[in-house]
């Protein structure tokens, strides 16, 4: 399916992305644990901020994928259901509720964001847009995860149900 292509691209895109990322943390947290316990460099202010905003990044990335790949807001506490109603229910209970705070998290993270792009970091003097950006444009990606998988549920059972009845 074309969709789940496109979507699956983007999220390897995602992944490459968050190596990067802990790639690049390396940099500032060595800088930091040299500078505090050899004295070998000085000490940076920048690298604080810096490995901080690396480490949001990541994090909310690393939080995507993990919906993609159904590996974060699902936590089973009762059994897997061996109906295919069931396992609609079941599986489609998880997705609505993700998708649901995934759009509040989009929807209130505009503000979020508009709040961030009138503050500048105060070591590196960059916008703050760039971090707190990160709300919404997580919010939209799980919320299209989430939605993409809730329609593939859906599918799953239409099929299902069309195999029991022949």
């Amino acid at each position: 399916m074309m969709v789940e292509k496109i979507l699956e691209g983007f999220c390897q895109l995602l992944r490459i992305a968050v190596g990067c990322l802990v790639a690049a943390l390396i940099v500032p947290v060595t800088m930091q644990v040299l500078a505090r316990y050899t004295g070998i460099i000085p000490v940076y202010l920048w690298t604080e901020e810096l490995s901080t905003f690396l480490f949001v990044w990541m994090v909310m990335l690393g939080s995507i994928i993990a919906v993609w790949e159904d590996t974060h807001f699902d936590v089973r506490v009762i059994p897997d259901a061996k109906s295919p109603i069931g396992k609609l229910l079941q599986d489609g209970f998880v997705l609505v509720f993700v998708s649901l705070f995934a759009l509040l998290f989009a929807y209130y993270g505009i503000g979020y964001a508009k709040f961030g792009a009138i503050q500048t970091s105060v070591m590196l003097q960059i916008n703050m847009l760039i971090i707190y950006i990160t709300v919404p444009f997580a919010g939209v990606c799980w919320a299209s995860f989430s939605i993409f998988k809730l329609w593939r549920v859906v599918q799953q059972y239409k099929f299902s149900s069309r195999q029991v009845t022949q």
